[in-house]
């Protein structure tokens, strides 16, 4: 049922059929994917035909070829530490060719030489961007504390079309007179500012909205739905056109909430790392849309529409109303399941074993049906192959090859958890 990772590639459990990237470390543009099997589920034909259009039949949901995903962030990239935790780890070109992105976004990480400005990492950004013939769209990462405006419109000049600011990693808070500048330089070259909006942060509302109303010019990103202050951002900027939130989060909660507080012309897909592994980063946008009631031209628009639009220079569209439910109501071995194993993910980050026996529950609970058996019995499946996998854990021969068992094991926990949370998708 597990296959374990060799060194240059990640097999997934069965249910997936095989999905090999062939692409060794460093990478090159000779990529493919294999998909020589595959479940009867509905489900798991989404996952391996990720940029096709979904619609919903007898048996859940199907897939058909219509459309591609704009993928809102993507690293440009391979950091140490990220070819240190996946020797498979590939190229952004590479990478996007296996999520078979129409087009997306892409900028540097917080790598190891990114003094002075990112000026190293943003040159490798614009290099990629020119060798993917218009797919890749560069943003220029800034440090506020090392000439921002001068490697702004260096990089602006070059053909970056977007900044990109990370107050959490350079150390900054949002009432920074420095950030001023970058928001007056995005209003006058018309480009917008992705900036993270997630874990690590105190409430940012306020003083991003003050930036927005002195800058309306300047269109604004906000990574990870801005869960660090996502009922602030939301009643500040919810219904403002020209200022969105992406999807790269990992707790598909956190987006069901996001849906009922933002309008869906304001949602760009994203798979920002470590939130877009596939087929997680996907699957988790759309069960949750779908949960929230988007229609299937709204799913399309956040999947590929509404970034496009930006990436064209053309003006958003007016925000309608949010979606979705004030409350979560979930079938009780679901709810159950769901519970377990948020008690079982904390020990597969510190590399535990589940001593506790809490993913032991989880699959206990798969066997009460109620009414559920389709849903429960993929996520078995799923639970059954983490079980094995993580039971392999003790025997990593190394550090890399125990971080790589416990991140596959914690995805395919995470997958099942995102289908026990949105069964009526």
């Amino acid at each position: 049922r597990t296959q374990r990772t060799a060194s240059t590639m990640l097999l997934f459990p069965d249910p997936f059929g095989p999905m090999t990237p062939t692409i060794p470390p460093g990478g090159n543009l000779k990529f493919k994917s294999s998909n020589s099997s595959r479940s009867p589920y509905a489900f798991f034909n989404a996952c391996a035909s990720i940029t096709t259009w979904p619609s919903r039949g007898p048996a859940g949901m199907k897939i058909s070829n219509s459309c591609a995903c704009f993928s809102v962030s993507l690293l440009s990239s391979v950091s140490y530490e990220l070819m240190r935790a996946f020797p498979f780890a590939c190229l952004p070109f590479g990478d996007m060719r296996i999520q078979s992105s129409s087009r997306c976004n892409v900028f540097c990480l917080d790598e190891p030489d990114r003094h002075p400005g990112f000026r190293a990492g943003n040159d490798r950004t614009l290099a990629f961007a020119e060798r993917s013939q218009g797919r890749m769209i560069p943003y220029v990462r800034l440090d506020l504390s090392e000439e921002p405006i001068a490697e702004a419109e260096r990089c602006l000049d070059r053909g970056a079309r977007g900044i990109k600011l990370h107050p959490r990693a350079q150390k900054f808070l949002l009432d920074d007179e420095r950030l001023a500048p970058v928001f007056a330089i995005a209003a006058e070259r018309r480009v917008p500012i992705l900036i993270h909006g997630g874990r690590g942060l105190p409430p940012i509302a306020d003083n991003l909205y003050r930036l927005v109303h002195a800058y309306p010019e300047a269109q604004l990103i906000i990574a990870h739905a801005g869960i660090a202050d996502l009922s602030g951002l939301a009643s500040r900027f919810a219904g403002k056109a020209g200022v969105f939130f992406d999807t790269s989060v990992w707790s598909a909660i956190d987006l069901l909430g996001f849906f009922h507080l933002v309008p869906p012309e304001q949602v760009l897909y994203a798979s920002d790392y470590p939130y877009g592994s596939q087929p997680n980063s996907l699957l988790i946008s759309l069960r949750t849309a779908r949960a929230s009631g988007l229609t299937e031209r709204q799913i399309l628009d956040m999947l590929a529409g509404n970034a496009n639009r930006i990436a064209d220079g053309e003006p958003p569209v007016e925000p309608s109303t949010a979606r979705g439910s004030a409350i979560l109501s979930q079938p009780m071995p679901l709810a159950r399941i769901h519970q377990y194993l948020s008690m079982a993910f904390p020990l597969l980050i510190i590399r535990q074993q589940d001593s506790f026996g809490a993913l032991g529950l989880a699959l206990n609970a798969t066997e009460e049906t109620n009414g559920r058996a389709g849903d429960l019995a993929q996520i078995r499946e799923l639970l059954l192959a983490a079980r094995d996998l993580w039971r392999t854990l003790p025997e990593a021969e190394d550090e890399t090859d125990a971080r790589s068992v416990a991140r596959t094991t914690s995805r395919l926990i995470h997958l099942a958890d995102i289908l026990a949370l949105t069964s009526n998708a």
